[in-house]
């Protein structure tokens, strides 16, 4: 498969070219790639309104990705959430339907400030009894039970979560598109599973637009991510695109990330997925010699590994400075889980070291304590009032009674114990103080 944009960049690079024009290092080293590093030069096309090099990439992607439109972002799935939720309400309005979203709890907190950028009303999935604070599985009752209370512009849901666990996109996708709603789904840590031997990606399974971080699971640079619209997308949504990106990014583009994203494609279109497969079918020996060992995991993402370490009597915490101490770092770590993030990239000796590691853990008795009941959301004003608001920091045990103007964590795993515009209960203040969390941004 053809790589229009690193072929421009490269040939552009090797012609020595006197650089009269952004950005100020003229392409002398620094710190490495600086000769690839462009700005939107003759030829270079331009991101957002692409009809050259990087038009033809895209395409390329959306092909690979069986998408009806694919557009690129070199500033991760955050803004390709916005510019969904953007296409969604424009559509909407249209109807005469009010901006109103119906959205899984377990929303990176991205969700949060694109609702209050455009002004959105959502409510809101729960997890269910025994559900935490990372989790919201969604069924085709809760789902059409739900949307009853409607009409919303949107379902918009998280799979996979941040500890590998997967929604039934294929139902959530037939009731919603019976009730006439649009489905989006946040997939930023799915990219790779559309390369599968089984395609389990959200375009697959029916979802009308999804997000994918391509720096999260392929081997782009931090900040790669796609946006991917459907063939039954509603319609305008794939013409709509680049002004709904362009409505929210920056207009200076990171040609590197850009390149990345190009030479994925060579990588995806040849011999990644099959090492891809062969990456899976090791983790997933892996995790069947932890399980055999007295280890407990969590969900069934093909490419990510979540310890429940409470099951092992230590806390996800404890476990990554054990790890850390012997040269292992991982994704995340809080008082239950350890996530960890391989790759086709992890070799067999980090596996190996990985395993030695874990190995040398020895049991102890399972941790007593178990995670609050997640607070029931009590709103008192919109996400948009609150987050404009006045604000000042407060003791999370102190808290009570006011409205929180600001999510309580960032990433990862950006995912909040309550809402803005929500006032703080007993509860949330509790669950705060489970989860580490020591003050928060109140409304003045």
């Amino acid at each position: 498969m053809e790589t229009p944009i690193c072929d421009f960049v490269r040939a552009y690079a090797e012609s020595r070219p006197v650089r009269m024009h952004m950005p100020g290092h003229k392409g002398s080293p620094q710190v490495g790639p600086e000769a690839l590093d462009l700005t939107e030069i003759e030829g270079a096309d331009v991101l957002y309104r692409s009809e050259g090099i990087i038009r033809r990439s895209e395409e390329n992607a959306a092909a690979l990705f069986g998408a009806a439109r694919t557009v690129y972002s070199a500033e991760g799935s955050s803004l390709c959430i916005r510019a969904m939720l953007y296409l969604a309400m424009l559509t909407a309005k249209e109807k005469g339907v009010p901006p109103r979203l119906l959205a899984g709890r377990n929303a990176h907190r991205t969700l949060m400030t694109a609702a209050a950028l455009l002004d959105l009303e959502v409510d809101w999935l729960l997890p269910g009894p025994g559900e935490d604070l990372l989790s919201c599985a969604v069924t085709a009752d809760i789902l059409e039970k739900e949307l009853d209370k409607g009409p919303y512009m949107a379902v918009y849901l998280t799979s996979p979560d941040y500890l590998g666990r997967r929604a039934d996109l294929r139902v959530a996708a037939e009731v919603c598109h019976r009730r006439g709603v649009p489905l989006l789904v946040d997939n930023a840590h799915g990219a790779y599973l559309k390369f599968l031997p089984e395609d389990e990606h959200p375009i697959t399974l029916g979802a009308d637009a999804c997000c994918d971080s391509a720096h999260k699971t392929l081997p782009c640079l931090t900040g790669a991510a796609y946006l991917h619209l459907s063939a039954h997308a509603p319609a305008g949504w794939a013409e709509r695109a680049e002004q709904a990106m362009s409505l929210f990014a920056s207009t200076s583009p990171s040609y590197l990330i850009l390149q990345s994203l190009d030479r994925m494609n060579g990588e995806l279109a040849g011999e990644y997925p099959a090492r891809l497969r062969g990456a899976a079918e090791k983790l997933a020996e892996i995790k069947k010699s932890l399980l055999s060992e007295g280890w407990m995991t969590v969900g069934d993402e093909p490419m990510k590994l979540t310890l429940r370490a409470a099951a092992r009597g230590y806390t996800g915490a404890e476990l990554h400075g054990i790890l850390r101490a012997k040269g292992i770092e991982c994704e995340f770590a809080d008082r239950e889980y350890l996530v960890m993030m391989p790759s086709p990239e992890t070799t067999d000796e980090d596996f190996s070291r990985l395993l030695s590691a874990l190995r040398e853990i020895p049991r102890r008795e399972p941790l007593a304590d178990e995670p609050p009941a997640l607070p029931a959301p009590e709103k008192a004003c919109s996400i948009r009032e609150a987050m404009f608001s006045p604000r000042k920091t407060v003791p999370a045990d102190q808290a009570v009674g006011r409205i929180l103007a600001d999510a309580c964590v960032s990433c990862p795993p950006a995912v909040p114990v309550i809402i803005a515009g929500e006032r703080i209960t007993p509860q949330a203040a509790e669950c705060m103080k489970y989860y580490g969390i020591t003050e928060c941004e109140c409304v003045l």
